[in-house]
C-alpha cells in the first residue's frame, strides 16, 4: 500500500476474503506490478479449527505447486472412484492409472490447505478483522469503508475482488433450492480404504466417501427432516443408518462428530460490476457432488491473477479487462455448474424408468473408455478440458 492520502489507503486490487481462494489470488499476483491489499472479517488464523475436508483435484494440485502452497503431508490421494446407484443396476469405476497421473484428485482438510497458504502470505499486506460496511463507487476507484478492530478505516481500490461467502439475496443471484441437507462427519471403515472413494446415489441424493487419513470424509446427502433425525441418533445408530444407504460393499466401525448444511446452488448472474468482480463461492455455490464447487473457485482465482498480470501495470479496473475475465470464465463456470446440477436433478427421481436409463448411463461409462475418460477429465481440470 502507499502511504495514506486524506487518510485513504491507496491500492490496485484489494481483495476482500483470505479464505483459501482469496490467498490463491493475493498470492498469485504477489511480486507483480499491481499494489495488493488482502482483508478479511475475521482474525488471521481463525480457520485452524475448521474441521471440513475439501475434494481436491489434480488440477487444483497442480496450481498450489505452482505457489509453493501445496500440503504434501496433509493430503490423501483418490487413486479410484467407484460411482454406482442404490436400487438399480450399473456402476463404473475411474481409475487413475488410466491417466499416467499421481491420482485423481486429493481430500484435505480446510485448515491444512488454508496454512499452506497462509505460510506464504507474508508477501501480501494483510488486514484482518476488518469487515466492510460500505461501499462507494467512484470513476477511478471503489472506496470501501472498514470497520478493523472497532476504528473505521478507508480504502480506495482501482479494483475491488470479493472472494468472501456465498452469493447474496440480491436480483442478480439465481437460486436453486435443492430441498437437501449434507451430513458431514469423519468414520473409521472396518478394512482400510485403499485410496478409493465412492459416490453412490440413492433416492434421497448422493452418498460420498473419500479418503482421509485412515478415515473416511462422509457427505451424506438427505431431505431436511431426515438430517435432523440423523444427527439426533447415538453413534451406533447413525452407523446403521449409513450401512442401510450404503450398502453392503463396506462396513464401519466408528464415526465423528456431525453437522448438517442445507445444499442450494446459488449462481451471480454478471461477475462483474463498476470496477468490482466476483470469484469463487462469493460468485458461485454449488451441490457438494462431485467435488466441483471448490475447485473451481481456484480456477476464477488463477485465471483472474492471469488477466491482470498480462495487462501489467494498466488499470486492474478496467471495464474492458473485467468484461474479458468473465467471457473467459463462461465456460468452465457454465460446464461445471451444468454438470453439477444435471448430476443432481438426473438422480434425484426414482421412478423405474429413470433409474433403468442411470443404469445404462453408468454402464457405458464402464464399457466405453473414451466417454469414461471424458468425464474425468471434467473433473480433473475443469471443462475446459473438453474437446
Amino acid at each position: 500500500m502507499t502511504e495514506p492520502i486524506d487518510g485513504v489507503d491507496q491500492v490496485d486490487v484489494a481483495i476482500v476474503g483470505a479464505g483459501p481462494v482469496g490467498m490463491t489470488l493475493a498470492l498469485a499476483l504477489a511480486g507483480g506490478p499491481l499494489r495488493v491489499l488482502l482483508i478479511d472479517s475475521r482474525r488471521r488464523g481463525a480457520w485452524a479449527a475448521d474441521p471440513r475436508a475439501l475434494a481436491l483435484s489434480q488440477g487444483t494440485r497442480q496450481l498450489l505447486e505452482r505457489l509453493g502452497a501445496w500440503n504434501v503431508d496433509a493430503g490423501t490421494a483418490i487413486d479410484s472412484i467407484h460411482v454406482s446407484q442404490r436400487g438399480g443396476f450399473g456402476r463404473t469405476l475411474i481409475d487413475t492409472r488410466d491417466y499416467d497421473l499421481p491420482a485423481l484428485g486429493y481430500v484435505m482438510r480446510y485448515r491444512d490447505l488454508a496454512a499452506a497458504l497462509d505460510a506464504r502470505i507474508d508477501r501480501v499486506p494483510l488486514l484482518d478483522n476488518s469487515t466492510v460496511v460500505e461501499l462507494a463507487n467512484g470513476a477511478e476507484a471503489t472506496e470501501i469503508v472498514l470497520s478493523s478492530d472497532g476504528a473505521k478505516r478507508r480504502v480506495a481500490a482501482r479494483l475491488l475482488v470479493h472472494a468472501e461467502g456465498t452469493p447474496g439475496n440480491d436480483p442478480d443471484v439465481r437460486v436453486c433450492d435443492y430441498r437437501q441437507h449434507a451430513v458431514v462427519a469423519e468414520v473409521r471403515p472396518v478394512a482400510g480404504h485403499a485410496r478409493r472413494a465412492w459416490e453412490r446415489f440413492t433416492p434421497d441424493g448422493p452418498l460420498a466417501l473419500l479418503p482421509l487419513g485412515q478415515d473416511y470424509s462422509l457427505v451424506f446427502t438427505v431431505p431436511p427432516e431426515r438430517a435432523a433425525q440423523l444427527l439426533a441418533l447415538d453413534e451406533q445408530r447413525f452407523l446403521a443408518a449409513l450401512r442401510a444407504q450404503f450398502g453392503s460393499r463396506l462396513d464401519f466401525a466408528s464415526c465423528g462428530a456431525r453437522a448438517s448444511f442445507p445444499l442450494a446452488l446459488r449462481v451471480r448472474r454478471k461477475l462483474s460490476a463498476p470496477r468490482q468482480v466476483w470469484i469463487g463461492n462469493a460468485a458461485q455455490s454449488l451441490h457438494p457432488v462431485s467435488g466441483q464447487g471448490f475447485n473451481l473457485g481456484l480456477r476464477d482465482a488463477w485465471e483472474l491473477a492471469e488477466k491482470l498480470l498480462a495487462n501489467g501495470a494498466g488499470d486492474p479496473g478496467d471495464a474492458a479487462l473485467l468484461a474479458s475475465y468473465a467471457r473467459a470464465r463462461r465456460l468452465d463456470r457454465g460446464g461445471s455448474i451444468a454438470f453439477t446440477d444435471g448430476i443432481v436433478r438426473l438422480f434425484a427421481n426414482d421412478l423405474a424408468p429413470l433409474r433403468i436409463a442411470r443404469g445404462v448411463g453408468l454402464l457405458a461409462l464402464e464399457v466405453l473408455p473414451p466417454l469414461r475418460h471424458f468425464v474425468a477429465k471434467r473433473m480433473i481440470w475443469g471443462a475446459r478440458a473438453w474437446p
